[in-house]
């Protein structure tokens, strides 16, 4: 069922892209295998698929250690800085960096373990305050600080956009997200390292963020079926 499903994802991925004049080579999937078992991620490897997103740290470093290097993970979840050695152990990429303090915490552990580690910033574009994430107008000053820590390699932004069953309520908010790359990048603080990353779209909306210029789409549901309930024990 999962090699099903990533099949019949990728083409759909591929056919919104190239409808959106875009290369479907620029867009990666992230398999958010958050509370799914490894029977299911290694099932998604054997499809191919490689990048995996978790939500949980601790779980991230377990699912890290029994795959090793098959996987490249990305961490997706609120990142607390007291788990930042963990994340700089386990992780590819942090995609929500939204605070001086996380950055501090995963430079100096960086340091201590001669890593680099690619980031994104998570831009609150809908100024939810039940989300993580800077608010727009925070989100320079933030790039600017992050800019300053050499270990961290700033390859753009991620956002969560307030739920709605219609996918097309969502567009403003991944427009809005490009938007404030582009400026960002005008005022040289993106794309220093080449492309930019932009990180939105989950299962039921994907489609959208991939015509407003997503190169991340981040979907769980859709590949692996209805998520386990959270463990009541789990404490990251």
């Amino acid at each position: 069922m999962i090699h099903q499903n990533l099949r019949e994802l990728r083409e759909s991925i591929n056919q919104v892209a190239r409808s959106s004049n875009r290369d479907p080579e620029e867009i990666q999937l992230v398999a958010v295998s958050k509370r799914f078992p490894l029977a299911a991620m290694e099932e998604a490897l054997k499809a191919g698929q490689m990048i995996f997103g978790e939500n949980y740290i601790q779980e991230a470093a377990e699912k890290k250690s029994a795959l090793l290097d098959r996987i490249r993970l990305h961490f997706i979840g609120n990142l607390q800085s007291n788990k930042a050695k963990i994340a700089v152990e386990t992780c590819d990429m942090v995609e929500t960096i939204d605070r001086p303090k996380i950055v501090r915490a995963l430079h100096k552990h960086l340091v201590s373990q001669d890593r680099h580690l690619d980031v994104l910033v998570q831009v609150n574009v809908g100024q939810d305050s039940h989300k993580s994430g800077v608010y727009p107008h925070e989100a320079e000053s933030l790039l600017m600080y992050i800019n300053d820590f050499p270990r961290l390699r700033l390859r753009g932004l991620m956002t969560m956009p307030p739920y709605t069953p219609d996918p097309e309520m969502a567009r403003p908010y991944f427009k809005a997200l490009r938007s404030l790359a582009e400026q960002m990048k005008v005022k040289g603080l993106l794309g220093k390292s080449g492309k930019i990353e932009l990180s939105m779209g989950m299962s039921h909306d994907y489609h959208v963020a991939i015509e407003e210029g997503a190169t991340l789409i981040r979907i769980g549901t859709a590949i692996f079926g209805e998520r386990p309930p959270l463990s009541q024990n789990r404490k990251d």
